[in-house]
C-alpha cells in the first residue's frame, strides 16, 4: 500500500497536455483524460476552435479541475484558482507539460504541426514545447491514406513525434479501413511510456529483431509466415522511450519504426543472421523477437515457376541465430528468445530456452484468433531457468514494457531464501539474515539479501 500511495504522489509530479483537435473522436478524449487520471498524471486540456463544436469545454474543466485552454486571447478575468498555477500563455504551458498528446489529431492540425503554422493555442504551444509530442490520428481511411497526409507524419517522425498508429475497423463515415483512432488504454499507455518510467535503460544498447523473413522460392514467391513485425517494434519502441540506443533489424513490414533508432532491414533468415552477428558486440541486450523462417528452398528456380501439376520442394533448415548469438555473446550480454507454440506451451518454451542457452524465452501461444500474430493484443509467460512470469492479454505496447521489466530485472540480485525447522538454528546464517518468530512446529524462511 505503501508503494502505491508513493507511486500515485510520485505521478502526480509528472504533468500532461491534452490536445483535442476538432473530430468526432473528439469526445473519446474525455476518456483519455480520465485514464491518465487514473495513472496519478496531472491533466491540462487544450482544445481547438473545431474542437469545442464536438464537445463543451466544461467537460474537461470538470474532469480536470483546470479551465480549459481553447484560444490565444483567454478571458482576462479568469482567477489563478480556476486557471491553475500555470496561468494561459502557451509559452508556460509549453514548459509545464512533461508531455503533449493530441488526440484525436485531424489531418489538418497533423499537417499544421509538420509545416509549423501557428494560428492557434495548440499549434504555438506544439513549436514552444521542448518535452515528448505523441499524436493519435483519427479521419476518414481514404484521408489518412493521402499522400500529403502520409508525408506529414513522416516528417513529423523524423521529428521525434510519437505517432500512434489508427485502428482498421468501422469509421464514423460508414467506412471501413483505417483511421479509427487507437484505444484510450494503448494512448495513456503510449504516454505513460514516454514519461512514466524514466530513463530506466539510459546507457543500454538494444538490438530487436523484428517481424518474419521470407525466403524465395523464384523471383516471385517465397516461404514465409504472417508475422506483422507489431511486437518487435513495440518494443523498440518501448526501449527506445526507456532511454535505450536501438538498433532495428526488420524482415519486410509495413510499421514504422521508432523515428530515432537505426533500422537495418533484411528479408531472409540468412540476411537477418549477418546483420545480427555484425551488429550483436555493440549490443548490452539482445531480443529475438522475429518470427525467423526454419527453413528454406534448397534450390531457387531462376524463373518463375509455372503450374504443371504437383511439385515438391526440398527444404533445408535456415541458420539457427539465436544459438549462435548465445554461443558467441560476450560478458554481460542479456539475450532474450521468443517462441511462438501452438500445443504443449510450456513445455516447449522451457525446453526451448535450455537448448539454446539464452536469458531468458517469451513464449506465446498463438493457436488462437485475436491475440499473438497480427493482433495488435498479446499474451506470454516469461521464461527463465528459474521462473514461470504470466504476462496476461494486454496491447503489444503495453506488452513490451512489461518484458522489458522483467528484463531489466535479471540484472538485479536475487535473495537466496533458506527455510528453517522451527527447532533449527539459525546460527550459521550471517548478519544479512531476517529472521521472525513462527508458530512452534513451523517453518521459517530466512531471506539472505
Amino acid at each position: 500500500m505503501a508503494a502505491a500511495i508513493f507511486l500515485l504522489f510520485y505521478n502526480l509530479l509528472m504533468r500532461v497536455s491534452v490536445g483535442v483537435s476538432g473530430g468526432i473522436a473528439a469526445y473519446k478524449a474525455a476518456e483519455l483524460v480520465r485514464a491518465l487520471q487514473r495513472l496519478g498524471l496531472e491533466v491540462h486540456v487544450v482544445m481547438t476552435a473545431g474542437a469545442c463544436r464536438f464537445v463543451q469545454p466544461l467537460t474537461f474543466a470538470a474532469l480536470t479541475g483546470y479551465k480549459v485552454i481553447t484560444s490565444l486571447w483567454q478571458d482576462p478575468e479568469v482567477t489563478e484558482a480556476v486557471a491553475g498555477p500555470n496561468g494561459i500563455d502557451h509559452i508556460a504551458e509549453a514548459q509545464w507539460a512533461d508531455a503533449l498528446v493530441v488526440s484525436p489529431a485531424t489531418a489538418n492540425i497533423l499537417a499544421k504541426f509538420a509545416h509549423g503554422i501557428a494560428d492557434d493555442f495548440l499549434t504555438t504551444m506544439y513549436l514552444a514545447t521542448t518535452s515528448p509530442v505523441l499524436v493519435a490520428p483519427a479521419m476518414n481511411v481514404n484521408m489518412w491514406n493521402h499522400a500529403a497526409t502520409q508525408a506529414n507524419l513522416e516528417i513529423l517522425r523524423q521529428r521525434g513525434v510519437q505517432v500512434i498508429e489508427p485502428e482498421t475497423g468501422e469509421l464514423a463515415c460508414g467506412m471501413v479501413g483505417a483511421g479509427r483512432m487507437a484505444e484510450t488504454a494503448t494512448i495513456a499507455d503510449a504516454v505513460f511510456g514516454a514519461i512514466g518510467r524514466g530513463h530506466d535503460l539510459a546507457g543500454e544498447v538494444v538490438l530487436v529483431t523484428a517481424g518474419g523473413t521470407r525466403e524465395a522460392v523464384d523471383p516471385v514467391r517465397f516461404l514465409g509466415n504472417r508475422s506483422s513485425g507489431k511486437m518487435g517494434y513495440a518494443l523498440a519502441t518501448a526501449a527506445q522511450s526507456r532511454g535505450a540506443k536501438v538498433i532495428l533489424v526488420s524482415g519486410p513490414s509495413g510499421l514504422h519504426p521508432p523515428s530515432q533508432c537505426e533500422v537495418v532491414k533484411v528479408i531472409s533468415a540468412g540476411e537477418m543472421r549477418d546483420a545480427v552477428v555484425a551488429r550483436m558486440n555493440e549490443a548490452s541486450i539482445i531480443i529475438k523477437a522475429a518470427a525467423v523462417a526454419d527453413y528454406r528452398p534448397v534450390a531457387v528456380s531462376a524463373q518463375k515457376l509455372k503450374r504443371s501439376g504437383p511439385l515438391t520442394l526440398e527444404l533445408a533448415p535456415t541458420e539457427d541465430i539465436l544459438a549462435e548469438v548465445v554461443s558467441c555473446r560476450r560478458p554481460g550480454q542479456l539475450i532474450i528468445g521468443f517462441a511462438a507454440e501452438t500445443e504443449n506451451r510450456m513445455e516447449n518454451g522451457r525446453a526451448k530456452l535450455l537448448r539454446k542457452g539464452a536469458d531468458a524465452i517469451v513464449v506465446n501461444d498463438v493457436s488462437g484468433s485475436g491475440v499473438g500474430i497480427e493482433a495488435d493484443t498479446n499474451a506470454a509467460t516469461f521464461l527463465t531457468r528459474d521462473t514461470a512470469i504470466e504476462l496476461p492479454e494486454m496491447p503489444k505496447r503495453q506488452l513490451a514494457d512489461r518484458i522489458l521489466d522483467e528484463i531489466l530485472a535479471l540484472r538485479r540480485p536475487r535473495p537466496v531464501v533458506v527455510e528453517l525447522d522451527d527447532h533449527e538454528e539459525g546460527g550459521a546464517i550471517h548478519d544479512g539474515a531476517q529472521k521472525e518468530s513462527v508458530p512452534s512446529g513451523a517453518r521459517r524462511q530466512l531471506i539472505v539479501e
